[in-house]
């Protein structure tokens, strides 16, 4: 290749580059709730740069979300959470979803599912209410970093979803009903029935086409 085309080539990479790096974002500013809704009185916090749900001082009695002000339909999601507490532990990170109104507290949509015989798998909530893609539970033993900060991933690309925790995929799934939205809030899940906290932090996400 001629040096002229090797330097058009080197910027056009370049380019590129620029352009994937401009369209990811920080959804979580790390101070303020600005771009997420849900309820900031009682459930919801801020606490060391991390959005914090629940309790372990008490029963969260019903699931609760902190959604985004904003729909996303194909993206590349990362983020950190931490699950800890008694009882039933359980919380999970909502996409391609939307609030419910009866009862408003709760989503439908997709979720990619936290707690133990749930960890990183892939749950479609208050729709089809099961599980549409089961974790390995040997990866899960040996990936998992439990009551600690753990890396979490989830890229959607037309109907293929695939789920990551901490570098390990653990869903790859292709949805088959044509019908459901392929776009839709984002929301950060502490589930109801048990003393425990979810913290989530440094949440980015980049568009995809």
């Amino acid at each position: 290749m001629s040096r002229p085309y090797v330097v058009t080539f080197i910027a056009l990479l370049l380019s590129v580059g620029f352009h994937q790096q401009a369209r990811s974002r920080l959804l979580f500013n790390g101070r303020t709730f600005a771009g997420w809704e849900g309820d900031t009185m009682q459930t919801w916090r801020i606490r060391d740069g991390a959005l914090v749900g629940g309790s372990t001082d008490r029963l969260t009695p019903h699931n609760e979300f902190l959604c985004t002000t904003r729909t996303y339909a194909n993206f590349d999601l990362k983020l950190q959470f931490k699950l800890i507490g008694t009882g039933f532990v359980n919380a999970g990170v909502q996409f391609r979803s939307r609030r419910a109104t009866n009862p408003a507290y709760e989503m439908i949509g997709y979720q990619a599912d936290l707690g133990k015989g749930f960890w990183a798998s892939l749950y479609d909530e208050s729709r089809r209410n099961k599980t549409l893609a089961q974790a390995d539970s040997i990866l899960i033993s040996r990936t998992l970093r439990a009551n600690d900060w753990n890396d979490y991933r989830v890229r959607c690309q037309g109907r293929h979803i695939q789920i990551y925790l901490n570098g390990q995929q653990t869903v790859d799934y292709t949805e088959a009903d044509t019908s459901l939205p392929q776009s839709g809030l984002i929301g950060l899940q502490i589930h109801g029935g048990g003393n425990a906290e979810a913290s989530y932090r440094a949440i980015q996400l980049s568009e995809l086409k």
